[in-house]
């Protein structure tokens, strides 16, 4: 039994596909394979079943699952650690983002980490959801990630930065545009453009209209929030979305303040905020101090 069986063992059970980790891995579904059929010599039970559309774990593979999984973090983390104390100020951080959070909430912080610590590699990932950063902050493969503050989750620490305010984004010859504020019942018969919708933010608008007794009506999904933008400043449609960093109502696009919306929660996602290595801490902060920064 390896680290590098327990490493391909463990994509594989998140995975749930012998040949999607042998795409990432570079190799052939045979050796990965060969990995979990050397586990299951050693441990004397099937850890994986065998399905038409890829595989599962079984009750015994859950176990080495998140065993392993913890395992690998914490040396992953001590490695880490270890060339900190080596390499001083090199090394580096790795922080989950979606399609919008560097331009909208990073920027200058990002400026700002360059010029005081140049020696440490900063790693952006897009992922694609919150439960994809979580499991990447569990085993290890992320320092930081920027998400939509939800529900606790087991293993993962949260902390608030922000509250983002919900706004109509129009375009400036919309009926709309001139309003100074409009009530979130006003929007129960406007047809929108939907954010995501397996995103944290679309579910947490929904539930917030809910809660008002609104049920909001889509006719165009996007991916991101600036395409939202892009698509009301176009005239293509209605988006309702967060108050953004950087945005103003200039141009084509008016943002129209919907102040009876439970604002977004925004913030940082980590593994345990005290191993966290020192630069990642410092990247953390800088988001942070910026956000706090009057105007921004």
């Amino acid at each position: 039994m390896t680290l590098d069986d327990l490493r391909v063992f463990v994509a594989v059970c998140r995975a749930g596909s012998l040949s999607a980790v042998a795409r990432e891995l570079g190799c052939t579904q045979s050796a990965v394979s060969q990995h979990v059929k050397r586990l299951e010599r050693e441990t004397g039970v099937a850890l994986v079943e065998r399905q038409p559309r890829g595989v599962v774990p079984t009750q015994a593979g859950r176990v080495l699952e998140a065993a392993a999984a913890e395992g690998i973090s914490g040396l992953d983390l001590a490695v880490r650690q270890l060339r900190d104390l080596v390499d001083g100020e090199s090394g580096f951080v790795r922080v989950a983002t979606g399609a919008t959070t560097v331009r909208h909430f990073m920027g200058d912080a990002v400026v700002e980490f360059r010029r005081l610590h140049p020696r440490v590699n900063l790693e952006f990932r897009t992922v694609s959801s919150g439960r994809g950063s979580f499991d990447a902050l569990l085993d290890g493969t992320l320092d930081l990630a920027w998400i939509t503050l939800g529900p606790p989750v087991r293993g993962v620490e949260q902390r608030a930065v922000a509250e983002l305010p919900w706004v109509l984004a129009v375009r400036a010859d919309d009926p709309l545009a001139g309003r100074e504020r409009l009530d979130p019942g006003e929007l129960a018969g406007v047809r929108l453009i939907r954010l995501p919708p397996n995103s944290a933010s679309a579910a947490q608008l929904d539930a917030t209209c809910a809660e008002l007794g609104i049920h909001l009506t889509y006719d165009t999904n996007v991916a991101d929030w600036d395409t939202a933008l892009l698509l009301a400043e176009l005239g293509v449609g209605r988006a309702v979305v967060p108050e953004l960093s950087g945005l103003a109502k200039s141009g084509e696009l008016r943002l129209i303040p919907l102040p009876e919306l439970r604002p977004l929660p925004v913030g940082w996602a980590v593994r345990r905020w005290d191993a966290l290595s020192p630069s990642a801490r410092a990247f953390a902060d800088l988001v942070e101090r910026s956000r706090r920064t009057p105007g921004r």
